[in-house]
């Protein structure tokens, strides 16, 4: 009941000084305004951009390796020697049949291939841009694929390469308009009739314009083999990339990497001196990157609002002694009649902490209105967390500005503080 009383009467003492000099004290809480502000809206646009960009890259999944002819990153040296790279042999399909067989490590294996701008039929109504894939056995499993109508392939007409597809939705919506099921019916890619067995869910635009599965055509990998040439080791073929899913009980998928690169240096002959002669890429890597990134972008806006907010903490301290100086009567009269140290310090830190926490409601405010503000495909959030953070550092700079002046309030002597005017 102490409690409740000490902060009600430490809001009222904070909103009579607020209203009393109103410029003065809005000119004075906006250094904390400004830095929350700062802050909090560098913190939400780092979490929304972050997010935005790893729903990009849920398409090439999670604890997936993959082999691949090219490195995604430098080397630890920071050089990218493409010129190496580009001699290397590409992920053959006798490759993937060898691994597929022996590895012991993965929980699935596939091999794929795909080619972009492709153009595809049905009747009158044609689509341009579509990405065309070949996925060998195991692709719905290393790939998110979440099939609406119909089916994925079946293992026998993907070992046997047969003219079947898998459509996205706006391929579904382009060649079957008027909401027509696309199941059973057939479509041309270079010339070639494909039935279609299944439609895959609308997905949407990612941050970066891709559109995963929405403007894909997924064929049997065989399929794609006899229209492509891929792992002819010829400069013009389509390269292919081998993605293995490892299980969970294999922590950082390191058995599994090992045992690939064993199997992947015997087949090729290399010796125990040559280095390797294709990649292992892991989407981990890329993550770990950009989220290395976005903590300095974070570290930048703590330092723009750290300053933003050391202003508003001596406005806080100035309104908190003018604060002091007017009721100087009051405390003297409150420790005559028993009042302790620990309450007349209690009262002005609540007062401090109050007037700060009002300068941070504003701050959180600017920032939930810039979340209204048309980004594109970004999506910004105002989190929780950063609401809790705000306020809690707000809190912090009210406390932090207010001890001084407190103390000054607290060790006052009662009969001098009555007699001043």
């Amino acid at each position: 009941m102490y409690i409740i009383r000490q902060i009600l009467e430490s809001f009222r003492f904070a909103w009579k000084a607020l209203k009393s000099n109103l410029l003065r004290t809005v000119l004075s809480l906006l250094g904390v305004t400004i830095g929350i502000f700062s802050i909090i809206t560098v913190l939400t646009l780092v979490d929304s951009l972050e997010k935005g960009i790893k729903d990009s890259l849920n398409f090439i999944g999670s604890g997936v390796i993959y082999v691949d002819k090219w490195p995604w990153l430098a080397d630890n040296d920071g050089q990218y020697k493409w010129w190496e790279f580009w001699r290397r042999p590409t992920p053959s399909y006798m490759e993937y049949r060898l691994l597929q067989q022996n590895l012991k490590h993965a929980s699935s294996i596939c091999i794929t291939a795909e080619r972009n701008n492709v153009v595809v039929k049905r009747n009158s109504n044609s689509l341009g841009q579509v990405r065309l894939v070949g996925g060998s056995e195991g692709y719905d499993k290393i790939f998110d694929v979440p099939v609406q109508n119909g089916r994925y392939l079946t293992p026998d007409e993907l070992a046997a390469g047969r003219n079947v597809a898998v459509i996205g939705f706006q391929v579904k919506q382009t060649l079957f308009p008027n909401n027509e099921d696309p199941v059973g019916k057939t479509i041309k890619i270079r010339d070639v009739q494909f039935t279609v067995v299944g439609s895959v869910k609308e997905e949407g635009t990612g941050l970066f314009g891709n559109s995963s599965n929405d403007y894909a055509v997924i064929v049997p990998y065989n399929t794609f083999r006899k229209m492509y040439q891929t792992g002819t080791g010829r400069w013009n073929e389509i390269e292919s990339t081998i993605g293995i899913k490892g299980f969970d009980s294999d922590v950082g998928l390191v058995e599994l990497e090992n045992e690939v690169r064993g199997m992947l240096r015997s087949k090729r002959g290399l010796r125990p001196v040559q280095k390797d002669n294709f990649a292992i890429n892991r989407p981990e890597a890329v993550m770990s990157i950009i989220t290395g990134l976005f903590n300095g972008v974070s570290i930048a806006g703590w330092i723009i609002g750290g300053f933003a907010m050391l202003v508003g903490g001596f406005g806080i301290a100035n309104i908190m002694f003018v604060s002091v100086k007017e009721r100087t009567p009051l405390i003297g009269l409150q420790k005559s009649v028993g009042a302790k140290n620990f309450f007349i310090l209690s009262q002005f830190l609540f007062e401090a902490v109050f007037l700060s926490l009002i300068g941070g409601l504003a701050g959180l405010l600017l920032t939930y209105l810039i979340t209204f503000l048309p980004l594109g495909s970004l999506e910004v959030v105002l989190s929780v967390k950063n609401i809790v953070l705000g306020l809690g550092v707000a809190s912090v700079i009210g406390l932090i500005s207010g001890i001084v002046p407190a103390a000054v309030a607290a060790r006052m002597d009662p009969v001098l503080a009555i007699r001043a005017t």
